[in-house]
C-alpha cells in the first residue's frame, strides 16, 4: 500500500532529540496565563494533535475548569504528609502515556515532600527528556533573579523561585499581558479571587505600582527573550550581519576628559532612540600616567551615572577590538571623538575608521570633534 504524504514527511523529518518548552509568562494572578495556554491546547487538539493536562489550577474559575474539561486529563498522584492527603502532577504517568503535548500549570511549585522531585519544573524537564512538548505557566516574580526587586518593591516574600537557566531552556516565552487597570477590574468583579477578598488583595499586592513595576519585569524579560531568539537564529544560519531590530548606542571614549562630551552625547542619543547604551574602552596595555588613570576611571563613572552599561577591552588595535565588540553586541550606532589634529596624524585617525568599517558588520558612525588634550 503507498504511503500517505503525511507518513512521507514524518519519515523525512528529523528524529525529535528533545521535547519543545512553551512558557506563558505573566506578571500577576489574573492575567490570563492558564487561559492562553488551554487556549493554545484546544486549538492544537482541533488540529489532530494529542493534548493532555497533566496539572491545571483552576482556583475555582468557572472559564478554567470549562475548558480543561475539554481534554483529557492524567489523574493526580495521592500523597500523605503530616496525616494531610495531597494531590501532586504523576510525571510518572504522564511518561507513560507518552503524548504530543502535556500541560503543566504553575511552573514555580514546590512538589509536597516524597513525591518523585522536589520542584515542577524539574517534572517538566523529565517530560522534555521523553520527547513530550510542554506549555507551561510562570509569574514574573518567581523568576530567581528578580525576586530580590520584587520583595523589595512589593514588601512581599517570595517564597518559591525559579532558576534563570530554566527559563533559558524555553524554546518560545509568550507574554500573557494585561493592563493595571484591567487586571484590578477583574479583581473587584471577583474574576480572579472572591469579592469578599478583593478589597484586601487591592490594598497589598494588586496596588497600582506593585502591578506597574512587575509589568515592566515581565516586558523586560521577553524582551530579552526575543533578542536572544534572534542572535540564535542570525547565528545558526551564519547571518554576520545586524539586522538593526533594536537599536544599540555605543560611545568609544579614552582618558582624555573631553570623552564626557562624547558620552553625554551618546546618552541623549539613546534615550531619543529608546536604545541600550553602552561605553567602550579599548585598553592597549602602554601604560598611562596616574593622571590620565584618574580621568578614565572618571569618564566611567559619568558613563556609569549615565546608564551606561561599561564594557572594557584590551587589544593591539583599536579598530579590530571596536568592530569585534559592533559585532558581538548587535551595535547600531557608535560615536567616536575626533580631536582637532592636522598633518599625518590627521590620515592615521582616517586610516583607523577605513579599518573599522572594513572589518565591522553594518553600523552607523558618528565622528565627534573634540578637544585637544
Amino acid at each position: 500500500m503507498p504511503k500517505t504524504p503525511e507518513q512521507w514527511l514524518e519519515q523525512a523529518a528529523p528524529e525529535k532529540k528533545t521535547g519543545i518548552f512553551k512558557l506563558f509568562l505573566g506578571y500577576a494572578p489574573g492575567v490570563g496565563k492558564t487561559y492562553n495556554m488551554l487556549s493554545e491546547a484546544l486549538r492544537r487538539h482541533k488540529r489532530g494533535e494529542d493534548v493532555v493536562i497533566g496539572l491545571v489550577e483552576t482556583h475555582g474559575r468557572k472559564g478554567i475548569a470549562e475548558l480543561a474539561a475539554q481534554l483529557e486529563t492524567i489523574p493526580r498522584r495521592k500523597l500523605e504528609y503530616k496525616g494531610t492527603i495531597f494531590d501532586e502532577m504523576d510525571v510518572d504517568a504522564i511518561i507513560v502515556r507518552r503524548p504530543q503535548v502535556v500541560l503543566i500549570d504553575e511552573l514555580a511549585h514546590t512538589n509536597v515532600e516524597g513525591s518523585k522531585h522536589k520542584k515542577r519544573y524539574e517534572d517538566v524537564l523529565e517530560a522534555l527528556e521523553a520527547k513530550i512538548d510542554v506549555l507551561s505557566t510562570m509569574n514574573i516574580q518567581h523568576l530567581e533573579s528578580v525576586t530580590p526587586t520584587v520583595q523589595s518593591v512589593t514588601g512581599i516574600q517570595i517564597r518559591e523561585t525559579v532558576p534563570d537557566w530554566v527559563l533559558e531552556r524555553a524554546n518560545e516565552v509568550v507574554l500573557a499581558d494585561l493592563t493595571p487597570e484591567a487586571l484590578q477590574t477583574r479583581m473587584k468583579r471577583g474574576d480572579i479571587y472572591p469579592v469578599d477578598r478583593a478589597d484586601k488583595a487591592l490594598s497589598n499586592f494588586f496596588r497600582s505600582g506593585n502591578l506597574l513595576a512587575l509589568r515592566e519585569l515581565a516586558l523586560r524579560h521577553v524582551t530579552h527573550s526575543v533578542d536572544r531568539s534572534l542572535e540564535a537564529y542570525l547565528t545558526r544560519k551564519n547571518i554576520d550581519q545586524n539586522w538593526g531590530v533594536s537599536e544599540r548606542v555605543a560611545v568609544c571614549i579614552s582618558s582624555n576628559p573631553a570623552s564626557q562630551q562624547l558620552i553625554a552625547r551618546g546618552a541623549r542619543m539613546a534615550q531619543g532612540l529608546d536604545a541600550d547604551f553602552y561605553v567602550l574602552h579599548v585598553e592597549l596595555g602602554k601604560g598611562r600616567t596616574e593622571e590620565r588613570s584618574k580621568s578614565l576611571e572618571t569618564n566611567i563613572r559619568f558613563a556609569e551615572n549615565l546608564g551606561a552599561k561599561m564594557v572594557r577591552r584590551q587589544g593591539t588595535s583599536v579598530a579590530k577590538t571596536v568592530a569585534e565588540f559592533v559585532r558581538e553586541y548587535k551595535i547600531t550606532q557608535i560615536i567616536f571623538g575626533r580631536s582637532a589634529i592636522h598633518g599625518w596624524q590627521k590620515y592615521l585617525y582616517l586610516w583607523a575608521m577605513h579599518r573599522l568599517l572594513a572589518n565591522a558588520p553594518a553600523v552607523d558612525v558618528h565622528i565627534v570633534t573634540q578637544e585637544a588634550w
